[in-house]
């Protein structure tokens, strides 16, 4: 069923329209992210390069319609009434990736995948990045919440991005340390997209982080499910693992609809084909609600929630 649009969506839909681009309206979001559930988003757009970002920019400014930058969807649950404002994808343009092999940097577009710039910089016999091939999210998103594992995060390499704000229609090069980038946190607001990143990294060799990266993916294989998740759910408390304190409070297996936390590693929530974000609410809250009640400790939600919110 279609939704009734506020007039200043209205409004932005024409102007994006006006400005060359190609907005849909109604446009389903569950498809982008990886639990492959939710509602839609009011308006959608794609974009091609950062001349089209420019434009979207111009035509957002001023219209106090709310924007969702939607990365590779991998941290992300849509709830089932959707998304009311304006939702952005970057389009292939932006998941170029640039080796300056001699100096050991790396420039990756906002909308490159995390595991592609991993094998790519390791065939190259640059080091540093080989965990990211198990986050199977963007570089852009990478940058927004310091994904990490295995040891390690953006963080540990990023020098430097460029974002251009679709509030302000400003862009510019930030500095990494500038990102008051901290565990799974940066300063890097919901309007602003991250166009590309510079990565600092090391000279290696090939056959170590190729090795390296297969350890890795086995490693996931072993211990994380398939299927439609999220990833991590909740943060980890400092000293401390999420997943240790769901299991510990008795939430393996535990189902509330077409949702359920997975056997195969607690902190990871699976989502049944045709399922619904309401069901991932529900289980997320009761999860909460047994690991404080159990454990005396309150999980932090790590998965970024739009049209939802957790019960704590």
């Amino acid at each position: 069923m279609g939704r009734n649009m506020s007039d200043a969506t209205s409004l932005l839909a024409a102007r994006l329209s006006d400005a060359g681009l190609s907005p849909t309206r109604d446009h389903p979001l569950g498809p982008l992210s990886t639990y492959r559930v939710g509602g839609s988003a009011a308006v959608f757009v794609e974009v091609v390069d950062e001349s089209a970002l420019q434009r979207v920019a111009t035509a957002v400014v001023g219209s106090d319609v709310e924007v969702l930058v939607v990365g590779r969807g991998s941290n992300l649950l849509v709830g089932q009434g959707g998304f009311d404002g304006l939702a952005v994808q970057l389009g292939e343009g932006f998941g170029r990736v640039e080796l300056d092999l001699d100096a050991a940097v790396v420039t990756a577009g906002g909308a490159a995948s995390l595991p592609m710039v991993a094998r790519r910089t390791a065939a190259a016999g640059l080091s540093g990045f080989e965990w990211a091939v198990g986050v199977p999210g963007s570089i852009g998103g990478a940058v927004r919440m310091n994904a990490g594992g295995h040891g390690s995060d953006m963080a540990a390499s990023l020098r430097s991005v460029r974002v251009l704000d679709l509030a302000t229609g400003e862009a510019g090069d930030v500095p990494a340390d500038s990102l008051d980038l901290s565990y799974r946190h940066s300063s890097v607001l919901p309007s602003q997209v991250v166009v590309e990143a510079t990565l600092g990294l090391r000279h290696g060799d090939v056959a170590a982080s190729e090795s390296k990266i297969s350890q890795i993916v086995r490693w996931r294989r072993e211990h994380q499910p398939g299927g439609a998740n999220a990833g991590s759910v909740f943060t980890n408390p400092e000293g401390d693992s999420a997943g240790r304190l769901i299991d510990l409070a008795g939430c393996k297996g535990l189902r509330i609809g077409s949702a359920v936390v997975s056997e195969k590693h607690a902190n990871f929530i699976q989502v049944d084909p045709g399922g619904s974000a309401d069901d991932v609410l529900a289980l997320m809250a009761e999860v909460q609600r047994r690991v404080m009640d159990h454990c005396g400790v309150e999980l932090a939600v790590e998965t970024r929630l739009v049209g939802a919110r957790s019960a704590r």
